[in-house]
């Protein structure tokens, strides 16, 4: 009887709803494995090397001999001053590009907001820069910084009278009216907000047509100017995307390395994390300790990640 039963529950035919777990289950599998073996199982060795002396002649010695768990690799880490270095320039780095990306982004959008003839062309040239392949990017820049043919050193020589040529990827300070400014670091910031801030312009422009021209309308008949109706009707309805910019292009920028290893190679006071974790694994060959730089930039990124979460619960619950 109780194999009649069970016979009988097997062999009901699924509910529809039951059908379509399983196919969405089996429709997402591929998925999910892509995920599982390309980030989380890269994480978790990544989480294991951190705590352990490990290097790269040690790899082919993994699972034959024990491994020693400690965390010297953080103490060493956060005992370097080259460590406290780059983590200072990646936060300049990082702040300064959001800033300029998102600032210039918006001033195009609110620029090129009104129709003219000619705007659908300059929109497109607009984005140039962000589809342009960085390794094209970058060697027109450093054609143009060039100390010997470099277009700029050539102005600057003969229309601004320069006394010589100004390396401008391997400078680590410059005296601009007696003021040390770190001039390698600002051509590596100006690269990054010329290749980026498309982007926010992208977004900004999208969010501005959901706008309503109405309301702008009413203010301009109750005798509100242009810089009044920007000002207070426009930027606070570009809040939301505007904050969403700022932590995507902080979080984006601050793990960035191809354009700064190609621009400068860690050269001119541009250490940032990226090439510090880069340095400890191929120049030291120090598995651990690549990945205890690693880890301790997540814990940054997800830190100021956090932040924005309670931030944007906190503003939720406040409306």
């Amino acid at each position: 009887m109780t194999t009649g039963v069970l016979r009988h529950r097997w062999g009901r035919p699924r509910s529809r709803s039951q059908r379509d777990n399983r196919n969405g289950l089996l429709l997402t599998a591929p998925t999910f494995l892509v995920i599982v073996f390309a980030s989380l199982l890269p994480l978790v060795l990544v989480v294991i090397f951190a705590f352990s002396e490990i290097r790269l002649v040690d790899i082919p010695k993994l699972g034959t001999q024990p491994i020693d768990w400690s965390l010297d690799n953080f103490r060493r880490a956060l005992g370097n001053p080259a460590f406290w270095r780059a983590l200072g320039t990646t936060l300049l780095y990082a702040t300064l590009t959001m800033v300029g990306s998102v600032g210039l982004g918006l001033v195009l959008a609110l620029a090129l907001r009104r129709p003219f003839r000619g705007r659908g062309m300059v929109r497109a040239l607009l984005l140039v820069p962000y589809v342009l392949p960085v390794i094209a990017a970058v060697t027109i820049w450093q054609t143009m910084l060039n100390p010997q043919y470099g277009v700029i050193n050539a102005f600057g020589r003969e229309v601004l009278g320069w006394e010589q040529s100004i390396g401008f990827l391997n400078t680590t300070t410059a005296q601009v009216w007696g003021i040390p400014i770190p001039l390698s670091l600002l051509v590596v910031v100006a690269f990054e907000i010329w290749t980026s801030a498309p982007l926010s312009f992208l977004f900004i422009t999208a969010r501005l047509q959901g706008v309503s021209p109405s309301i702008e309308e009413a203010a301009a008949l109750d005798g509100a100017n242009g810089m009044q109706i920007t000002g207070r009707i426009v930027l606070p309805q570009l809040k939301g995307v505007i904050l969403l910019l700022c932590l995507l292009r902080f979080i984006w920028t601050f793990q960035s390395f191809s354009e700064i290893y190609l621009l400068t190679e860690g050269a001119g006071g541009t250490q940032v994390m990226a090439l510090k974790v880069y340095t400890e694994l191929v120049t030291r060959a120090d598995i651990g300790s690549a990945a205890a730089y690693g880890l301790l930039m997540s814990v940054v990124l997800i830190s100021l990640l956090a932040v924005y979460v309670i931030l944007s619960r906190r503003k939720v619950d406040l409306e």
